[in-house]
């Protein structure tokens, strides 16, 4: 009975120990870093909340860029300086909610948050541009 006690806490640390070797990624969470530092803000899908919802910029995203690598780079680089001219929304969101504060992220977790977004896309989506209900000034911390 000994041997098993004594194999059982290694059998159980061992996923944790690999977790590549279990399919899981190692990087950041894009999905989790949107709940806790974006989610007060964004909505994923309209009606808005303080900011544009997420679908639509994700939406402008895809029609602007050829590839998710150019589109989350440039909206990582975005996230970490906001810039009416770096704004691939239309003029209209900032004129409604104001330009967004800087996002304090590291880079990877930028871009893991910038790859979640773009993987909000929704083709039947339209055309549309998320609107503010509650007049918000784009200033959410």
């Amino acid at each position: 009975m000994k041997p098993i006690l004594i194999l059982l806490p290694a059998l159980l640390l061992a996923p944790l120990a690999a977790p590549e070797a279990h399919g899981a990624s190692t990087g950041p969470d894009g999905k989790a870093l949107f709940d806790r530092n974006c989610g007060v803000c964004h909505s994923v899908n309209p009606p808005p909340k303080s900011a544009p919802p997420i679908v639509p910029i994700a939406s402008a995203y895809h029609r602007q860029f050829a590839s998710k690598a150019a589109g989350v780079s440039h909206m990582a680089a975005f996230l970490k300086s906001p810039s009416k001219a770096a704004s691939k929304v239309d003029p209209e969101a900032i004129t409604r909610f104001g330009l967004m504060p800087p996002v304090a992220l590291g880079d990877a977790e930028l871009k893991a948050v910038a790859g979640w977004v773009w993987d909000q896309y929704n083709p039947n989506m339209g055309q549309g541009v998320g609107g503010s209900q509650n007049g918000g000034n784009g200033n959410c911390r």
